[in-house]
Parts: C-alpha cells; sequence; structure tokens
C-alpha cells in the first residue's frame, strides 16, 4: 500500500504506506521528509544514520528529515511520510509543542511505546488517514493536517506522561525544550553549556540542576552527543574529509576534531569510517 497526498502549489507531500511498494523505501532517505513509522505487527530493525536500532512491536519511532534511515525487512508496518511544506514542524511548534520533544536531531529518535487502549486509538487514526487520501477534493490536504496534528499532540501528551518530564512544571519543561532547540540550532558553532545558558538567561549550573531532575544527559552530554551524531553522518554519507567536517563542526583545528571523536566514539574519525563503510 502507498498512498499520496500532493499540493500542487505548495509542494505539499504526504504519504501512507506499508513500505511493500518498492519506492517507499527511497522515501527513507529522503532528506525532506519528516517520518513516523509503527512496528504494527512484528518486532523491527530500522537503521539510523547508519546504525542499528531495534523496534519492537507497536512501538512508533520520530524521525526528523536529517535522519537517513533502512529497513532490515518491510512487513507488519505502517508508517506516515511528510515534508516541511505540508506541515512544518518549527512553525506550528504553538499547536502541537512536540518540537524540541518528538522530533529533534540531539539524541536517538524518539520512540512511543503502545498499549492496547493506545493501539486501538492510534489503529483508528491510521485508518482514518487511509480514508482521507482515498477521497480526493478541495479539502483533502487540510483535512490531513487536522488528523496529522492531533496524532502530534497525541503521541507528545503519551510520551510526556511516561518520562520523567511530565512531572516538571511547564517553565522548567519550556526549558528542557528550548534548549535541545538551541542545541540543534547552534551545536556547529557553540560547544559550551555557558553558550547555551546565556541564550536561555540561566546559569550553567540552574541547567545542569535542571536536567539532573530528569536523570538524562547532562547539558554537556547533549552537545556532545549533538556534535558527534553529526560527525558520524558526514563521516558515512559524505565525501567530506576528517579534517573538513572537523572545521564544518567548529573545529578550528583538526587534531581538536579527532580528539574530540576519538574521545566519544573509542576510535579515529578515519578507522570509524573504515570499520563502518566496509
Amino acid at each position: 500500500m502507498r498512498l499520496d497526498y500532493s499540493g500542487l502549489k505548495d509542494q505539499s507531500k504526504f504519504t501512507l504506506t506499508d513500505f511493500d511498494w518498492a519506492d517507499s523505501k527511497q522515501l527513507l532517505n529522503n532528506g525532506g521528509h519528516y517520518k513516523i513509522i509503527w512496528a504494527k505487527e512484528s518486532d523491527l530493525v530500522i537503521w539510523v544514520d547508519g546504525y542499528k536500532m531495534n523496534l519492537n512491536r507497536n512501538q512508533i519511532v520520530f524521525c526528523t528529515p536529517l535522519n537517513i534511515l533502512k529497513l532490515d525487512k518491510a512487513s507488519g508496518i505502517i508508517a506516515a511520510l511528510f515534508n516541511r511544506e505540508f506541515y512544518c514542524i518549527r512553525d506550528h511548534d504553538e499547536e502541537v509543542s512536540c518540537n524540541g520533544f518528538l522530533f529533534y536531531g540531539s539524541s536517538l529518535p524518539m520512540v512511543l511505546d503502545l498499549d492496547e487502549k493506545e493501539i486501538k486509538s492510534f489503529e483508528l487514526m491510521f485508518l482514518m488517514f487511509q480514508e482521507e487520501l482515498e477521497t480526493i477534493d478541495s479539502v483533502q490536504g487540510e483535512m490531513l493536517r487536522v488528523l496529522l496534528k492531533r496524532l502530534l499532540i497525541k503521541a507528545t501528551r503519551l510520551i510526556k506522561m511516561k518520562s520523567p518530564q511530565e512531572n516538571l512544571p511547564k517553565p522548567q519543561y519550556d526549558i528542557v525544550r528550548r534548549y535541545h532547540l538551541l542545541v540543534e540550532k547552534y551545536f556547529r558553532n557553540l560547544h559550551s553549556v555557558a553558550a547555551y545558558a546565556e541564550l536561555l538567561f540561566k546559569s550553567p549550573k540552574t541547567l545542569s540542576n535542571l536536567f539532573k531532575k530528569l536523570g538524562k544527559e547532562s547539558p554537556s552530554q547533549i552537545i556532545n552527543e549533538r556534535i558527534t551524531l553529526e560527525a558520524k553522518r558526514l563521516l558515512l554519507f559524505s565525501d567530506k574529509t576528517a579534517e573538513e567536517i572537523g572545521y564544518e563542526l567548529g573545529f578550528k583545528e583538526a587534531a581538536h576534531f579527532s580528539k574530540f571523536f576519538k574521545k566519544q566514539v573509542g576510535l579515529p574519525p578515519l578507522v570509524f569510517k573504515k570499520e563502518n563503510n566496509t
């Protein structure tokens, strides 16, 4: 199954697919698509930016246009894919509050576990997507956007309920979200927690204490993970040299980049590239 919507005037695109069609898999490597993939009927092995990720049955993963994906198999899956022209996560953040939460590049893609009640709810939403894609009229695009907005809000609520962030007051939760967004925007140039603390009008200590409450990565780890993720992507999926990548990621000396990468990954950049491209 592959059902597509295309807006001719604004170049917006939305696709619902189970990847049975061979050309559907090409969408996973399309840099312009957000990707929502549900392992509906069985466990799934998915490769995200060259790294293996196990997705259990009835888990949904949310990937940004930056993520390059590959599936080991394509059975028992349902996925919704859309580009920025169809629904811009950043511009509509006040509506769905998912930017920097469901979708961000500073860590592994967000995964949602569904229980029996939630499975029925998401089955209904995906069925409504299918019905709407089979109804071609002048309001089809708007109806699909309404359904997508509902899905994003529902998923954001569920993940918040199941995470430590549920107990954070809204102002603190917003700081966490904004921190992730700022790291995503500036990680190539700003490598210190102090720089982001200044943008948020907070002290580095305040940020560290806030992230400590979550029991997750420290602010500095989030920066380092984002830089490392981009370095890995460029090493594996571009023809740039390690020196060029280091400069692109804000390192003034190639040796500094090499030392940083080895500390984070355990291998020098060129060794990492050789071992993962064979």
